[in-house]
C-alpha cells in the first residue's frame, strides 16, 4: 500500500495535467462550488474576493507521512473585474499516521489585498503568511447578508463528492512562473494585472464565471 501511495504521488509530481486540462477542471469545479444550493460558496463572500485559487484533484497521500501536492489556477481582482489565471501549486505534509491516497478539489477564498500581496511576492504558507478558516456554505452563509467573516482565506474542498475541510496550515502556495510564462508568453505579474489576456475559451470560461461577482 505505502509503495503504491508513494508511486501514486511520484506520477502526478513528473507527469502533471496539461495547461488546458487544468484550466477546463478548475472551471467545472469553481462552478459547481457557486452554483450547488447547499454547499455553495456565499454570494457575499465571493464580492469580497480579492483573490481566487482553485485546485482541482489535490492529492492528499498517506503513507506514514501524509503529504499534499496539486496544481491549479490563481485569478485576482483588478478593477472591476478578474484577471486571466495563471498556474499555482500547493505542497506541504503533514505529520500524522494515515492510509491510502485521496483527491479532493479545493477553492481558497482571498479577502484580503495583504494576503494576496505576499502570494505575489513568493511562496505563501497556509496559516502563517495568512489565517485560514473552514469557509461557511449553503442557504446559511448566502442568506446572512450580515455575516461575519473575519479570517484572510477560506477553504472549501470536496472528496468524491462529498463536501468536508481539509486542514491545510503549513502547506506552501506558489505561482508556477514557468508553467504561467510558456502559457502565456508573459510574466505572471503582467497577467495578474490585467494586462495579457488569452484569446481562449478555457481562459474566458474561468473568468466569465467570475465576473458574476
Amino acid at each position: 500500500m505505502k509503495k503504491i501511495a508513494l508511486m501514486l504521488l511520484a506520477a502526478v509530481w513528473l507527469f502533471g495535467a496539461s495547461a488546458s486540462q487544468t484550466l477546463s477542471d478548475a472551471y467545472y469545479v469553481l462552478r459547481d462550488f457557486t452554483n450547488l444550493k447547499e454547499s455553495k460558496i456565499p454570494s457575499k463572500l465571493l464580492h469580497e474576493a480579492r483573490a481566487i485559487v482553485v485546485v482541482p484533484g489535490l492529492l492528499r497521500g498517506a503513507f506514514i507521512i501524509g503529504g499534499r501536492y496539486g496544481e491549479g489556477v490563481l485569478l485576482v481582482r483588478c478593477g472591476s473585474g478578474w484577471s486571466d489565471p495563471v498556474f499555482v501549486k500547493v505542497a506541504g505534509g503533514s505529520l500524522g499516521w494515515q492510509i491510502g491516497v485521496e483527491s479532493i478539489d479545493l477553492v481558497l477564498v482571498f479577502r484580503s489585498r495583504e494576503s494576496v500581496r505576499k502570494l505575489l511576492g513568493g511562496k505563501f504558507t497556509l496559516g502563517v503568511d495568512g489565517s485560514v478558516a473552514v469557509g461557511p456554505v449553503g442557504r446559511t452563509g448566502s442568506a446572512a447578508t450580515d455575516i461575519e467573516l473575519h479570517s484572510e482565506i477560506y477553504s472549501y474542498s470536496r472528496s468524491r463528492g462529498a463536501f468536508a475541510g481539509i486542514a491545510l496550515s503549513g502547506a506552501a502556495l506558489s505561482i508556477d512562473e514557468a508553467r504561467t510564462r510558456a502559457y502565456y508568453h508573459a510574466a505572471p505579474r503582467s497577467v495578474l494585472a490585467c494586462q495579457v489576456r488569452k484569446n481562449s475559451g478555457a481562459t474566458q470560461r474561468l473568468v466569465a464565471l467570475l465576473r458574476r461577482f
